[in-house]
C-alpha cells in the first residue's frame, strides 16, 4: 500500500465521524480538499518547493489519527471555530494553497480549529499563547488548524509552541491562515521543541491589507523532521512583512524552511533573515522567493540566509530567489554557508577558554542576531536561555510550556 493510499482509505472510513465532530464551515470544503489530495498525492522531490524534503517517507508509517477535542483556555480573543464571534466563511481556507498536498490533506482530516480574532481598533495587551503537547501510547497523526483575523487598526502578539513529552512517533500537519486588515499589527511566533521521533509540517499563509505590519518568527530548537512553509501576500499599499527564522540541527535532524513573499501592491517593504546551525549528520535547507508584480513599484526587499556547518558531515542547502516584474524597486538577496571561524577559536583558546566552550559561545552569538529581533522581552530572554541550553546539550525536554512567563 502506498502512503497516499493509506490516507485515502483512512478518509473514506472516517470522513463521517470527522464531519460529525466538526462544523459546517470546515465541512463545506472538506470533500473538495480530499479530491485534490486524491488526484495529486504527495509531492516528490521533483516538485520545486519540496526538493529538499522526502514527504512520502515522512507519511509512510501507519499513524493513527487523533480526534481529541481542543482544550481552550478562556480568553477574550481565542475561540473554537464553531463558536466564532464572526462568520468565518470569508476567511477559512481562502488563502491557503488548495493545490498543496499537505494543506489539502490537513483540510480533509482536521476536525477542529482554533479561531483567534481581535476586533477592530482593539489591542491584545497580553500575548495570545497556544501550547500544543504531543502525548500518546502509539504512533499518532495530529492535524491542526488555526485561523487568525486581526481586524482594522487592531494589534496582537500570538505565540504558538510545540512540545513532545513521550518517546512515541508523532506526525503533525498544521495550517495557519492569517488575515491582517488595514492598519493592523501582528507579531506571530512558532516555536518547536519536539523529539527526533516527530515529523512536523507547518504551512502558514498571511494576507495583508493596507498600512499593516506583520512579523513572523519561526524557531526550531529540537525535533526530528521539520518542514515550515510561509507564503505572504502583500495586497495593500504601505505594508511591511518581516520573516525571521532560527534553526538548530543535530543528530540526523532535518529542517526545511520554504518561504514566498508576493509583493502585489506598491510602496511595501519586506525583510527576511534565516540562520541555521547544523551539527553532527543533520541537514538544513532554505528556499526563499521574493516575487514583485508588474504594478508593485517602489518596493524595498532584503532576503538573507546565513548558515554554519558545525561538523564535517552536516549539510546545508540554500536557494534565495528574486522574481521581479517592476522596474522601480530595491531588492537584494544573499546567502552564506560556512564553518566555524578557526581564528576566532584560536583567539578564545589563547585566552584560556576551552575549545568546547569556545564553540558553544560562537554558535550562541551566531544565533543572537535572530533572537535580538524578538520584540516581546520575556520571550526574547527565555529564548536566549533555551538556545544556549540547546547548544550545551541541556535541552532534552521542555521544562516550561509557557514560554511567555
Amino acid at each position: 500500500m502506498t502512503s497516499e493510499q493509506q490516507y485515502i482509505e483512512l478518509y473514506s472510513e472516517a470522513s463521517e465521524l470527522i464531519k460529525s465532530k466538526s462544523c459546517n464551515v470546515m465541512n463545506a470544503v472538506r470533500d473538495e480538499a480530499f479530491g485534490i489530495f486524491r488526484q495529486t498525492g504527495f509531492p516528490s522531490k521533483k516538485v520545486e518547493r519540496y526538493k529538499y524534503t522526502d514527504v512520502d517517507a515522512a507519511f509512510a508509517p501507519n499513524y493513527g489519527i487523533s480526534l481529541s477535542p481542543l482544550t481552550i483556555k478562556p480568553s477574550a480573543y481565542i475561540y473554537n471555530l464553531k463558536d466564532a464571534p464572526v462568520d468565518a466563511t470569508p476567511y477559512y481556507h481562502q488563502i491557503a494553497d488548495h493545490a498543496d498536498a499537505i494543506t489539502a490533506l490537513n483540510t480533509a482530516l482536521v476536525h477542529d480549529a482554533l479561531f483567534i480574532h481581535v476586533p477592530r481598533n482593539q489591542r491584545a495587551e497580553d500575548p495570545i499563547v497556544v501550547d500544543y503537547w504531543l502525548r500518546g501510547t502509539a504512533a499518532t497523526m495530529m492535524n491542526r488548524r488555526i485561523l487568525i483575523v486581526i481586524e482594522q487598526g487592531a494589534e496582537a502578539t500570538v505565540i504558538i509552541t510545540d512540545h513532545a513529552a513521550d518517546k512515541q512517533r508523532f506526525l503533525t500537519t498544521q495550517v495557519i491562515e492569517v488575515f491582517c486588515h488595514d492598519n493592523a499589527h501582528l507579531d506571530l511566533y512558532e516555536i518547536e521543541e519536539t523529539t527526533p521521533l516527530c515529523s512536523r509540517f507547518s504551512n502558514v499563509y498571511i494576507h495583508q491589507g493596507r498600512d499593516c505590519s506583520v512579523k513572523h518568527n519561526s524557531i526550531t530548537l529540537t525535533g526530528g523532521q521539520t518542514r515550515n512553509l510561509c507564503d505572504v501576500y502583500l495586497q495593500g499599499e504601505n505594508s511591511d512583512i518581516t520573516l525571521n527564522g532560527c534553526a538548530i540541527g543535530s543528530g540526523t535532524q532535518r529542517i526545511d524552511n520554504n518561504t514566498l513573499i508576493r509583493h502585489e501592491a506598491p510602496h511595501c517593504t519586506s525583510q527576511e533573515l534565516y540562520k541555521y546551525v547544523v551539527d553532527d549528520k543533520s541537514v538544513g535547507a532554505f528556499a526563499g522567493k521574493i516575487y514583485v508584480a508588474p504594478n508593485a513599484q517602489h518596493i524595498t526587499s532584503q532576503e538573507t540566509n546565513a548558515n554554519l556547518c558545525a561538523s564535517p558531515e552536516a549539510r546545508m542547502y540554500t536557494q534565495p530567489m528574486l522574481e521581479i516584474y517592476a522596474d522601480d524597486v530595491k531588492c537584494a538577496h544573499g546567502s552564506t554557508v560556512g564553518v566555524m571561524d578557526e581564528s576566532a577559536l584560536f583567539y578564545m583558546r589563547q585566552r584560556g577558554i576551552p575549545e568546547p566552550e569556545a564553540r558553544t559561545l560562537l554558535k550562541n552569538a551566531f544565533m543572537g542576531q535572530v533572537i535580538d529581533q524578538i520584540k516581546f522581552e520575556p520571550l526574547r530572554q527565555k529564548l536566549y536561555v533555551k538556545v544556549e541550553k540547546r547548544f550545551r546539550g541541556q535541552l532534552d525536554k521542555c521544562d516550561d510550556c509557557r514560554l511567555c512567563k
